[in-house]
């Protein structure tokens, strides 16, 4: 961990003598991250917008290969950057993208599990909230239980951008710290009417709140978690294109 520390001190010292400003985990100079960004979790996927919907796409990021490009979309320019998974991964590219990189708008992109009946696998979700198992936001709101929720604007330009699709649903998940859950929490959940389980949306949507930041999650359902249903590789690839595309058209108008 002392080492990690040093190294990191050591990247951020080289980089300023070379008038490079950037943050610890995000190595793009001062202007090369878009006010607008995706972010997907996975870098590859983050890699694979950059290559088919991003004109004159570069490479900004490679730090623990969690990649991240800015580009052209119909004109805007934008940025997609993974975060990895969970939490606390999302929580530390949110806030130095928030805080030292300008961005001022930022919509998660990724899949989710299913946990209602009326929710199926290829429906798109577009996530007004996020609940959590997590205690995380409690630190920061001395126990008290904070409602995470999206931003009305982004909300709305998603729902716009997403009627000529079949399968869309508006309302809450929840960003669970275990993937393999072998509680009874799912049960619960689904008396709250939760749409589907994923694992980022919280701090995303919570960061954004105490940052000033707008922040909206638009998710692909890829698995039910109740009838164990998942998605084929072609499904997959046709449902992810009309989620990145809700997403694009939705920062393209805000």
């Amino acid at each position: 961990m002392a080492f990690f520390a040093l190294s990191a001190c050591r990247v951020r010292a080289l980089d300023s003598r070379h008038n490079r400003p950037m943050s610890l985990h995000i190595g793009a100079q001062k202007g090369e991250i878009s006010e607008k960004i995706l972010l997907p979790g996975d870098p590859l996927r983050a890699k694979w917008v950059a290559e088919n919907y991003l004109e004159g796409a570069k490479q900004y990021n490679s730090i623990r290969n969690m990649f991240g490009y800015t580009g052209l979309y119909r004109g805007e320019r934008i940025s997609v950057q993974g975060t990895g998974m969970g939490l606390p991964s999302l929580s530390i590219y949110v806030t130095e993208l928030f805080n030292e990189h300008g961005v001022e708008a930022a919509i998660r992109i990724g899949t989710c599990g299913a946990i209602q009946e009326k929710t199926k696998v290829g429906d798109l979700i577009l996530a007004m909230t996020a609940s959590t198992d997590s205690n995380i936001n409690r630190r920061f709101t001395n126990g008290l239980d904070f409602a995470p929720h999206a931003d009305f604007g982004l909300l709305m330009a998603a729902y716009d951008a997403s009627k000529k699709f079949e399968r869309v649903h508006v309302g809450g998940v929840s960003s669970m710290d275990y993937f393999y859950d072998e509680t009874d929490a799912n049960e619960k959940l689904i008396k709250h009417g939760v749409l589907a389980l994923e694992m980022e949306a919280n701090q995303l949507y919570s960061i954004a709140a105490r940052k000033g930041k707008k922040a909206l999650a638009v998710l692909t359902v890829s698995d039910h978690v109740i009838t164990h249903e998942a998605m084929d590789a072609d499904a997959r690839e046709r449902t992810l294109n009309d989620m990145v595309e809700v997403a694009l058209a939705t920062l393209s108008s805000n």
